[in-house]
C-alpha cells in the first residue's frame, strides 16, 4: 500500500473511531444529569436509578469479552452496527420504562449491550491491527482524546435538552442521536475481516485466555482497573446529586461534568504521548495516586463552585487517561491478535469495579444520608492501585511456539 493511502487510511480510523466513541461516551458521560428528575417524576429511590446504571456498567463488562472475541473474529463493523441499534431502543427503553424492573433493563442491560460493542475495546482492536507499533499508544490516546471532547459537548447539550424539552423527550432525542453510530462503522471495515478471509493467528482463543490469566502482570493490570471504574462511574453519577445535596446549582454540576470532560481531553492525549516514551506501569500508578490526593483534598477544603471547577479539572486531566495507557499496555505484551478480547476481560474487571462504585453510592447514601464513606472508600481505593500497577511487567511476553489453531 503506498505510503500516502497508508496515511488516509489510519487518518480514517482515528476519525471515525474518535467520533464513534464520543457519541458512546458522551451520552453516558451525563447520566448523572437524569438521577433526580427520574427518581422525583417516578417515586422511586436512588438505590433503584444507581442499581440500574450499576447492571448497565456490569453487562457492559460482560458483553465486552463477547463483543471483543467476535471483533478480533470478524471485524468491528458488524459489532458496532448492532451496539448502535442496541442503544437507541436502550434509550429509548429508559425514557418510558414505569417500573423498577423494566429501567434495569433498558438503562441497565440494553445500553450495557450497546456500550460494549462502541466504545474503546472494540475500537481499540482496529488501532492495534493497523496503526503501527511505535505509534499505537499516541493513536489510543488521540481517539480517547476525542471521545472527552465528546463529553465536554455532550454533558452541557443533554442539560439544555432536560431543561427544554424534559427528561423523557431528552432520552428519546439522543436515542435517536446515537443511530448516527451506524454510519460511521463504515470507515472502520477492515478488508481482511470477512465472513471467511481473517488474521492469522497463532493462538486460539483459549490458548490465548489462558496465557493472559496466567501471567501477573495480566491479574494486576485488571486488580487497577477495578478501581478505575469504581472511581470515575460513582462521581460521573453521584457527584451531580451531592452537589445538590450541599447547596450548590444544578447549573454548579452540569459545568463541572463538562470540565471533566474537556480537561479529559488533555489528560487522555498526554497518557498516550507519555506512553509511547515513558514506563506506562509508573503512569498509571502516578494517576491513580493523584487521584486520592485531588478527592482528598476536594473533601478538606470549603464547598464552593469555584473549589468544584477546579476538582472537577485535576479529575477531568486524570479521569481516562488510564485507558490508552492500559490498552497499549495489553498490546505491548500479548500483540494485537486477541487485543479486542483481551482488553475486555481487563474492562470487565473495570466494570465490576463501576458496578460496585455506583450501587454503594446509592445504597450507602439510603442508608445514610451522605456520600462521605464512599467517597473514602475510592481514596484507600487509589492508593491500592497506584501500589499495584508499579510490580507490572510490560515487555513482550516468552512465548513458545504453540500448535496452529484450527
Amino acid at each position: 500500500m503506498p505510503e500516502t493511502q497508508k496515511r488516509i487510511s489510519i487518518l480514517q480510523l482515528l476519525v471515525c473511531g474518535a467520533m464513534i466513541v464520543t457519541l458512546a461516551m458522551g451520552v453516558r458521560h451525563g447520566f448523572g444529569l437524569w438521577l433526580q428528575p427520574i427518581t422525583q417524576d417516578r417515586g422511586w429511590s436512588r438505590e433503584t436509578f444507581a442499581f440500574a446504571i450499576a447492571i448497565q456498567n456490569l453487562a457492559w463488562g460482560v458483553a465486552g469479552i463477547f463483543a471483543g472475541m467476535l471483533a478480533d473474529r470478524f471485524g468491528s463493523f458488524r459489532v458496532i452496527l448492532v451496539g448502535a441499534a442496541a442503544y437507541c431502543l436502550g434509550l429509548l427503553g429508559m425514557a418510558y420504562a414505569d417500573s423498577g424492573l423494566l429501567f434495569a433493563m433498558s438503562a441497565g442491560v440494553l445500553i450495557g449491550v450497546a456500550q460494549s460493542g462502541t466504545t474503546y475495546a472494540v475500537v481499540y482492536g482496529v488501532i492495534g491491527r493497523n496503526v503501527p507499533a511505535d505509534k499505537r499508544s499516541w493513536a489510543m490516546g488521540v481517539t480517547a482524546a476525542a471521545g472527552s471532547f465528546g463529553q465536554f459537548l455532550m454533558v452541557p447539550t443533554e442539560g439544555f435538552l432536560i431543561s427544554h424539552f424534559g427528561w423523557q423527550q431528552a432520552l428519546v432525542l439522543l436515542g435517536f442521536a446515537t443511530l448516527l453510530i451506524a454510519p460511521l462503522a463504515w470507515g472502520l471495515r477492515e478488508p481482511d475481516f470477512g465472513g471467511h478471509a481473517h488474521m492469522h493467528r497463532d493462538q486460539s482463543i483459549l490458548q490465548a485466555m489462558r496465557e493472559a490469566f496466567k501471567y501477573p502482570s495480566f491479574q494486576l493490570l485488571m486488580a487497577g482497573y477495578f478501581v478505575c471504574g469504581f472511581q470515575v462511574v460513582f462521581i460521573g453519577v453521584h457527584m451531580p446529586s451531592y452537589l445538590k445535596d450541599k447547596g450548590l446549582s444544578p447549573q454548579v454540576a452540569s459545568y463541572a461534568l463538562a470540565l471533566v470532560g474537556l480537561f479529559n481531553v488533555f489528560g487522555t492525549y498526554a497518557a498516550g504521548v507519555l506512553g509511547q516514551r515513558l514506563a506506562k506501569r509508573k503512569i498509571l500508578a502516578f494517576i491513580y495516586l493523584a487521584r486520592s490526593v485531588a478527592i482528598t483534598l476536594f473533601l478538606l477544603v470549603p464547598l464552593t463552585p469555584a473549589s468544584v471547577y477546579l476538582f472537577a479539572s485535576v479529575m477531568g486531566l486524570l479521569w481516562l487517561s488510564t485507558v490508552p495507557v492500559t490498552n497499549a499496555t495489553v498490546a505491548q505484551i500479548f500483540g494485537v491478535a486477541h487485543l479486542s478480547m483481551l482488553s475486555g476481560f481487563v474492562f470487565f474487571s473495570h466494570q465490576i469495579g463501576s458496578f460496585l462504585g455506583v450501587w454503594l453510592g446509592g445504597y450507602l447514601y439510603d442508608k445514610t444520608g451522605s456520600y462521605d464513606s464512599v467517597w473514602l472508600i475510592a481514596i484507600a481505593l487509589g492508593v491500592a492501585a497506584a501500589l499495584v500497577n508499579l510490580p507490572i511487567k510490560e515487555r513482550a511476553i516468552a512465548r513458545a511456539a504453540l500448535p496452529q489453531s484450527a
